[in-house]
């Protein structure tokens, strides 16, 4: 196989020869560098690559170049490599204008120059990028196709659970040629049918199924472990990575996709760390790199159905029946947005309507009116999201305001966005439609008032799932599990803890049994809390191993 490309491109000669020259220095064995002086001569070369069959590892563009700015061959380019690593190769002078140009190509980084030494300044980011592009599934599209109702709540899950896993796929409608030969040859079965590269088909497959076709891990490697991490949100992948990386035997147990909720998420721009925002998909891929780097198991589309003590071990019981035990267990599942209660809307669900961000739909909300239920940060997130692609975007909050619940810089940001309208102390009353979601009618003190609108996005609130923990932890009354000083403050002191001994910060009724992130009592409901309610639980569990 030829060696993957380092492709470079700087219109000045001098800097063009200068970061090649870097680049063969240190990687010249294990990669072939390609330099280019102008946009376009770049993508000449990247086509010439495409068509050899050879794949490209970086490509780092400088920003100020004529005709074609490196924003602008770094966004076309990505048609050709999208999984190539995007550098961008800037001045000083130029630092705003590369931040802002972020969002569009999606940067993976960007760099000042010049950067000598470049030991320390150029050699550290590219080895970060080279170990981040070889960790990544690089699948051909159009590798896994699936056929299925437009308007069918089952196929838009498969879609959805398939991009939140990074999957590339073609999207076949059932009446479509295609799509209606495929169906036949398979029998006619019931859908979505999904047809795998080697023709293997699946139809209405469980989410355990899909998971094991698209090669996610689904099976425990054996059946006792130091610590199980119950969820894979940003705190159980957090306590993945502390757990993992401090010499913890780990695996994490996720129903549906990492990243949880803040998974979904457009972008979250006020993460520590990403100055310029970060989707809720590629924060959850890093972390999971990051998890996996260190050793951490991760078990996809696996559900925990119940918890229970055997002597100094916690036992957890799959929904398959598989039982794994560890000395430990952190529960971070999070939380789930709760139903909208009105007229029609659950008819819809899957239809039109659709509990969370289901970035996946945006692109097809092109030209239309769209709404959004909800005034917390994630509707802000998805409306703002939603703007880039709908005619208008309509906000229903139930408040009087949106100050009370949404952060200031989301407020500025809808603001701004002329297609956005908000509507405060009002709620929808009732969904219409035939085969899909058409009108929705919302009420306020005085009145109501109907629109057509295909799409309606939900944000109310959310509810801990945790009725599978009855009888084993402590909750309180809305179900968000107690702990530490908590359960104390309650007068709910677990029977047989020794009276010399209080329980944990973090942990739970159950000694050796911790809560992380939304799923605790009187969290913060934070994407950064609920990192630190990992770190956090992973520091008491090695205390509680110690005291064992």
């Amino acid at each position: 196989m030829p060696k993957p490309v380092l492709l470079t491109v700087d219109d000045d000669p001098g800097v063009s020869r200068a970061v090649a020259r870097d680049l063969r220095r240190r990687y010249a064995e294990s990669y072939r560098i390609v330099r280019a002086e102008s946009g376009r001569q770049a993508l000449d070369a990247l086509s010439e690559l495409r068509l050899r069959g050879e794949d490209t590892a970086v490509m780092l563009a400088d920003y100020r170049m004529p005709e074609m700015n490196g924003v602008e061959f770094l966004e076309r380019a990505m048609d050709l490599y999208p999984y190539a690593r995007r550098v961008l190769l800037t001045a000083y002078a130029d630092t705003d204008a590369a931040i802002r140009a972020i969002n569009v190509v999606d940067l993976d980084h960007y760099m000042l120059k010049p950067w000598d030494p470049p030991d320390e300044k150029f050699y550290p980011v590219i080895d970060t990028q080279l170990d981040a592009w070889a960790r990544t599934e690089r699948r051909p599209p159009g590798e896994l196709r699936v056929v299925g109702h437009r308007w069918s709540a089952r196929c838009y899950e498969v879609r959805d659970f398939l991009a939140r896993h990074q999957v590339p796929y073609h999207w076949l409608m059932d009446g479509d040629p295609e799509g209606a030969q495929l169906v036949t040859a398979a029998g006619s079965p019931e859908l979505p049918l999904i047809v795998t590269a080697d023709g293997t088909t699946l139809c209405a497959p469980s989410d355990a199924e899909l998971a094991s076709a698209i090669g996610l891990s689904t099976t425990p490697s054996t059946g006792f472990y130091d610590l199980i991490v119950v969820g894979g949100g940003p705190s159980g992948l957090g306590a993945a990575v502390y757990g993992a990386s401090e010499g913890l035997n780990t695996v994490v147990v996720e129903r549906r996709a990492l990243g949880g909720q803040a998974g979904q998420s457009s972008r979250i721009e006020n993460y520590l760390g990403f100055p310029d925002g970060v989707t809720g998909a590629q924060l959850a891929e890093r972390a999971r790199r990051q998890a996996d780097r260190f050793g951490a198991e991760l078990l996809q589309a696996g559900e925990v159905t119940a918890l229970e003590a055997r002597g100094t071990a916690r036992v957890a019981r799959l929904a398959d029946g598989t039982e794994i035990a560890a000395h430990a267990v952190i529960l971070a599942t999070g939380v789930s947005y709760r139903r909208l209660n009105a007229e029609g809307v659950d008819d819809f669900v899957g239809r039109g309507v659709f509990y969370g961000a289901a970035l996946t739909e945006a692109p097809s909300c092109a030209d239309e009116e769209v709404a959004v239920v909800g005034g917390a940060n994630s509707a802000g997130q998805a409306a703002v999201h939603l703007a880039k692609y709908a005619k208008k975007v309509h906000i229903i909050v139930r408040a009087e305001g949106l100050e009370r619940s949404m952060s200031h810089y989301l407020i500025e940001q809808i603001g701004e966005t002329p297609n956005i309208e908000v509507h405060t102390g009002k709620t929808v009353c009732a969904a219409e439609g035939a085969d899909r979601l058409e009108r929705l009618t919302f009420a306020w003190a005085g009145g109501k008032k109907t629109i057509d609108a295909h799409w309606l996005f939900v944000f109310i609130g959310a509810e801990p799932g945790t009725g599978w923990l009855d009888g084993f932890v402590e909750r309180d009354p809305r179900g968000y599990v107690l702990t530490g000083p908590d359960l104390v403050a309650g007068g709910r002191r677990p029977a047989g803890w020794p009276l010399v001994r209080q329980p944990y910060h973090l942990e739970t009724s159950v000694p050796g049994v911790f809560a992380a992130g939304d799923v605790r009592s009187e969290s913060m409901k934070r994407v950064a809390s609920a990192v630190g309610d990992g770190a956090m639980a992973v520091a008491l569990v090695h205390r509680y191993l110690e005291q064992a």
